[in-house]
């Protein structure tokens, strides 16, 4: 076995994904008996819709959500006004996709399951892990049932309370962001309409809102109570609570589906990377749930990982370039943690700053740009959408390979032009679609080849 992947949430299916059109064997193992049930992340930002797009999911994700609709404030029972939820971000060749899509957590896992099976990758359900031993051949997971597994590298992609990340003692260091208690639950009911995103404040920045759930016949119910409150996890308690914040009755909450209560909070883990063992999603990073940062920070954990652990695996990489994934996204997921707890407290407001098409590597050692005039995008970059000799760039893009542009070479997939919004030179996109390299001419393009194991380059 090459990998096995510790959860099977949004980040260990795309993860899964990703390996299998590579050809890595990897299982994925999870210790519940089914994928999550409920609604939770289901905000899809643009850039994890370019993700998607990658993946091959886009169109099945698209087809189960929707967009978001506008807030509706509510006081004594009579509508107040009305308020976009996000600020206008206009499309345009390089950025096809900038709205946030809506869909509810258990519908993106079903999508992302599904292609897994597709690809021929698999879930082993009911397999909690107990601890694991790693040892310079590779790392022996153990389950409670008293099995084991034994692969060359291990993903922990286990949640918030990461048992991976215990077993290997890292810590993880951050803060309460809102001292009041949170409850979020997918009920059925009547009574409101499913155009607008109902909200119900109350004294002290407390509230109800009341979402209408894309593809669905759920609403998500957010509640932020007064600090201590607490609340049955039950269709009474539920029913009581709309009672009490809002004007429908009781008897109006038909059914709950799904609850849990909860106090926001920031976490960082320490390190990403132990030997073979790796952090991924919310093992590595815990976020407020504002501006909807979580799943897609996590899913592109998932993004970043997949063609490292492919390139060492089975293009000959040096084992070294997985080093590369701590540097790169311990220090994204630390920004989108400071992002999403700006947005939580009302400082930033939810749009151009949360969409994480700005989001880019120019830091890393792997961002190399020799280009004496260097407009336009640089190396570290995300790699823009655009056409170049008749071809849609993200086209070109889609699949497990680097593409070239501004250059022909043998064994590597090209396109002699690019964009004119790329600027001038020769730019190599990596298989995660940032811009890795960048030159005047393809002189240094091999050694950077060589560097990441990836290309045939003359």
């Amino acid at each position: 076995m090459d990998v096995v992947i510790v959860g099977a949430g949004p980040t260990g299916l795309a993860l899964g994904i990703d390996l299998a059109r590579r050809g890595v064997e990897a299982l994925v193992v999870e210790r519940e008996e089914g994928l999550f049930p409920g609604s939770r992340g289901k905000g899809i930002q643009p850039r994890t819709q370019e993700v998607f797009d990658d993946l091959g999911v886009l169109d099945a994700i698209r087809a189960v959500g929707g967009p978001y609709p506008a807030r509706m404030i509510w006081k004594d029972g009579e509508r107040i006004g009305e308020q976009p939820m996000f600020e206008e971000i206009p499309a345009d060749e390089g950025t096809p996709y900038t709205d946030a899509l809506m869909v509810a957590q258990w519908r993106t896992q079903e999508v992302l399951y599904a292609r897994l099976v597709e690809l021929g990758g698999r879930v082993a359900f009911g397999r909690e892990v107990r601890g694991l031993e790693q040892d310079a051949g590779g790392v022996t997971v153990r389950f409670t049932d008293g099995t084991t597994a034994r692969a060359g590298y291990v993903v922990a992609a286990d949640g918030g309370r990461s048992v991976i990340r215990r077993t290997l003692g890292v810590g993880m260091t951050g803060e309460t962001v809102d001292p009041a208690s949170f409850l979020v639950a997918d009920v059925r009911l009547t009574g409101l309409d499913r155009d607008h995103w109902h909200t119900f404040p109350a004294a002290g920045e407390t509230g109800l809102a009341l979402c209408p759930l894309a593809g669905t016949d759920d609403f998500q119910l957010q509640g932020r109570l007064p600090e201590g409150t607490g609340v049955e996890l039950s269709l009474d308690g539920v029913r009581e609570l709309v009672a009490a914040y809002t004007h429908l009755d009781a008897g109006h909450v038909t059914e709950l589906r799904w609850i849990s209560d909860f106090r926001p909070r920031t976490g960082l883990a320490e390190r990403f990377r132990v030997g073979r063992v790796f952090l991924a999603g919310d093992a590595a990073h815990v976020h407020s749930p504002a501006g909807g940062q979580g799943l897609n920070t996590s899913v592109q954990d998932a993004y970043n990982l997949g063609w490292k652990l492919g390139a060492v695996l089975r293009a000959g990489a040096p084992e070294a370039l997985l080093d590369t994934y701590e540097e790169e996204r311990r220090a994204n997921a630390a920004d989108m943690l400071g992002l999403s707890t700006a947005v939580h407290r009302g400082e930033v407001q939810r749009g151009k700053a949360t969409v994480q098409l700005g989001l880019g590597y120019r830091e890393s050692s792997l961002s190399v740009d020799s280009r004496t005039a260097a407009a336009g995008i640089r190396a570290g970059d995300r790699a823009p959408d655009g056409r170049a000799d008749g071809v849609r760039l993200f086209d070109a893009f889609r699949g497990p390979h680097w593409t070239l542009l501004g250059a022909s070479l043998p064994d590597v997939r090209s396109l002699p032009s690019a964009p004119e919004s790329y600027g001038p030179g020769v730019f190599l996109i990596r298989p995660d679609g940032y811009v890795g390299w960048a030159g005047d001419t393809t002189e240094g393009l091999r050694e950077y080849a060589e560097g990441v194991g990836t290309l045939v380059v003359p």
